[in-house]
């Protein structure tokens, strides 16, 4: 059975990451309510910067920031579309979402929706 999965890549300040760890469990509980299958953030361990393209070089890293990868997999694009105007709705996500206390820059994120290819 095909997925779809958004993914995202954030440059999170070093300072800062606890407070995006306890913004993303929050919302992780909020699209998992709504339906969403899995839910998952990962700070970069080993993801150095390439010479023509990396995730460091995606979102334009910093010296004091690190990457983080994160990805939500959901049954269809339906039920994703779905589960993302839920979410959007949710006040306990709209908290989080002001521009001057979120713990990342969110100009600087890259996102998208995506098909799976291949599922083992």
């Amino acid at each position: 059975m095909a997925h779809y999965v958004d993914g995202f890549v954030v440059p999170v300040p070093t300072k800062k990451l606890d407070a995006y760890r306890r913004m993303a469990r929050k919302a992780g509980k909020i699209w998992r309510e709504h339906g969403a299958l899995e839910y998952r953030e990962c700070v970069a361990d080993d993801a150095p910067p390439g010479k023509l393209t990396s995730f460091p070089q995606s979102v334009k890293l910093k010296p004091d920031e690190i990457v983080v990868f994160s990805w939500i997999v959901y049954k269809s694009r339906k039920d994703r579309d779905r589960i993302m105007a839920l979410v959007m709705k949710d006040p306990r996500l709209a908290s989080m979402m002001d521009p001057k206390t979120m713990p990342f820059d969110g100009k600087r994120m890259i996102f998208g929706g995506f098909k799976t290819l291949v599922e083992l």
